[in-house]
Parts: C-alpha cells; structure tokens; sequence
C-alpha cells in the first residue's frame, strides 16, 4: 500500500526524512503543497479549498486508494480529503484534528499572521535573512540541525506568501465551518497523532472530542512536540504501523 505524505508551515517535505527512514519502506510518496517546498501556480489563491483540492487531484493520479498522512496544514489538508473524498483513501491520519472543533482559538503566531501589517513583518522576518539565519530559527524550534537546513533551504518570499494567504483564509469561523462536516471523515479508518507537547492543535479536550466525531483513533506519542516525526521518528513510525496493521487487507 502506498503511503502519502503533506507536511505543513513553515516546512518543505524534509521534515519528513526521518520517519522514512524509520519506517523502512520504498512505496513513500512526499508531496509538498504549493509555496512550501513547491511553486505557487499563477492564480492559485492559497486557500483551504485550493489546497484541498490540489491534494485530491494528486491523489487522483494513483492506481488505488493510499494511507494518507499528514502534519500540521498538511493534517488539515488530510482532514478535508477525509471528510470530501474518502474514496481515494484506505485510511488518513493527521496529528492537527483538533482545529475542526468549533471552539479552537488559533495560536499566537497565526494570529499575528492574520493581521495586516503585523503579519507581513513576522513573515519578513521569518522567511528573511541568510539560510543560516533560517536554520538557526528552526533549531530553535526544537528541530535538528540537519533537518533544519534542508527546510531552510526551502524557505523565503513565496513561502511566506503563502502562509499569509492560507492563514488569513482560514480565520476563524471558516475553520470551524470547514469542520461542520467531520463526521464524514468515518468513512475511512483514521488516526490522530496526539503528540502531547504540540501546543498548537488545541486542548485535549478538543482534541478527543474531533477526533471522536471524525472516528480516528488516537496514538499519543507523549512528550513530543510539534516536530514529533523529526524528534523521535521511530516512535513515530511505531505509531503509523500499529494503525496500519490494525487495518483489514
């Protein structure tokens, strides 16, 4: 079975690299959305729905239904294939199906993010700066070195571009909207990586209250962080083949 990974913000599909190499298998596709890690289409206009609907087009290009995994936007990005075309996939995990509850508040930085103004400067800011200036910022993230520089590598104005477009997008109560249909997610097994330090994806509670709606499992992968699949990848990988061999042939 082919499994897909989509990362996320502010990454290109490096972060990715160790949980392969954990998982010790060849049929691994990494796709990166596009401005991170991949060009932004002229006239892509970087919304939930365009990203939605770029995944589903490049699921479509597969033979058959895959195991579909993703972190941080690219797990909403997941999310939102789940609950509109579950055909193309035996199964789905996503470490952020906390967000879809109707009472998540975005973090701190998104919310800087939305801001006129604001959010232009922290993106500069971010995205500026000699590549060794960006890896610096990613360890100190929590994400190492190696790993570091390749997404720094990735980095810059279209990067940023495209975290202010998808933020400013999906400012609530559009995310909360887009969550309305979760339930629908049920028609495909799915899994929840619970990382317990990612402080980003809401409160357990919201957390177990989406994924019980979206009829995921949950994996806690416990003092972990966001970057759970750079800062122990086998533990990680442990996590996904449990799920996947829980799974009916």
């Amino acid at each position: 079975m082919t499994v897909v990974f989509v990362h996320g913000n502010p990454e290109t599909e490096a972060v990715w690299g160790p949980l392969v190499d954990a998982l010790g298998t060849d049929d691994v596709v990494c796709l990166s959305p596009p401005g991170f890690g991949a060009p932004l289409p002229q006239g892509f206009g970087a919304t939930m729905l365009e990203y939605r609907d770029w995944l589903i087009a490049e699921l479509e290009k597969f033979e058959a239904p895959v195991d579909l995994v993703g972190h941080d936007w690219g797990g909403g990005h997941v999310v939102n294939v789940a609950m509109h075309r579950p055909d193309l996939l035996r199964s789905w995990a996503s470490d952020i199906v906390g967000v879809f509850d109707p009472d998540y508040v975005w973090h701190d930085l998104a919310q800087i993010w939305q801001q006129p103004g604001a959010g232009e400067e922290l993106v500069d800011t971010m995205m500026g700066g000699t590549p060794a200036d960006r890896t610096a910022r990613m360890v100190d993230l929590g994400i190492n070195a190696e790993v570091a520089s390749e997404l720094a590598d990735g980095q810059g104005a279209e990067m940023g571009r495209a975290i202010l477009l998808l933020y400013r997008d999906a400012a609530q109560p559009a995310l909360s909207e887009a969550g309305r249909n979760l339930e629908a997610a049920r028609a495909r097994p799915g899994l929840e990586i619970r990382a317990t330090e990612d402080h980003f994806v809401g409160t357990e509670e919201m957390i177990r209250r989406a994924a019980e709606r979206a009829g995921a499992r949950i994996e806690v992968l416990d003092g972990l962080g966001h970057w759970w699949m750079v800062q122990d990848p086998k533990r990680g990988a442990a996590a996904l083949r449990r799920f996947w061999d829980s799974l009916p042939d």
